[in-house]
């Protein structure tokens, strides 16, 4: 490293862009609607069952929020894909947003397209020799 700090700006700018892009608040709108899509429902099946004496509630909502509560549940990147969505559908008009949403899918195609040719080139190599 030169000692400039390039490296750590770089990476307080990233860290700033993702800040702002999850901190936004039509995007934190939508989040917590996605959220109680895939989670929220649970825990109010909850509340209501345990309220109101109803079995089946209290058991269902128990039951998915014990499979939350797993290691290897992708409810995370399913809320995230949906409040993404709905980001979409409620506020068209938000470009800075979808710009930011544009740029890092971009970012990752490109990123998963030299990832895969580059094992190709590998089997080429060791096929030749």
């Amino acid at each position: 490293m030169d000692g400039t700090g390039g490296n750590n700006r770089t990476w307080k700018k990233t860290l700033r862009r993702w800040v702002q892009f999850f901190l936004n608040p039509r995007l934190l709108l939508c989040f917590g609607i996605a959220w109680m899509i895939t989670n929220g429902w649970c825990y109010v099946f909850i509340l209501l069952g345990t309220w109101l004496g109803i079995g089946w509630m209290l058991t269902v909502g128990t039951a998915w929020a014990g499979i939350l509560w797993l290691p290897f549940t992708p409810e995370k990147v399913v809320t995230l894909i949906i409040a993404i969505f709905l980001l979409r559908l409620i506020f068209p008009g938000d470009e800075k947003t979808l710009k930011l949403l544009h740029e890092e899918k971009q970012k990752l195609q490109a990123a998963w397209r030299g990832r895969r040719k580059r094992p190709r080139r590998r089997r080429e190599n060791l096929k030749n020799s």
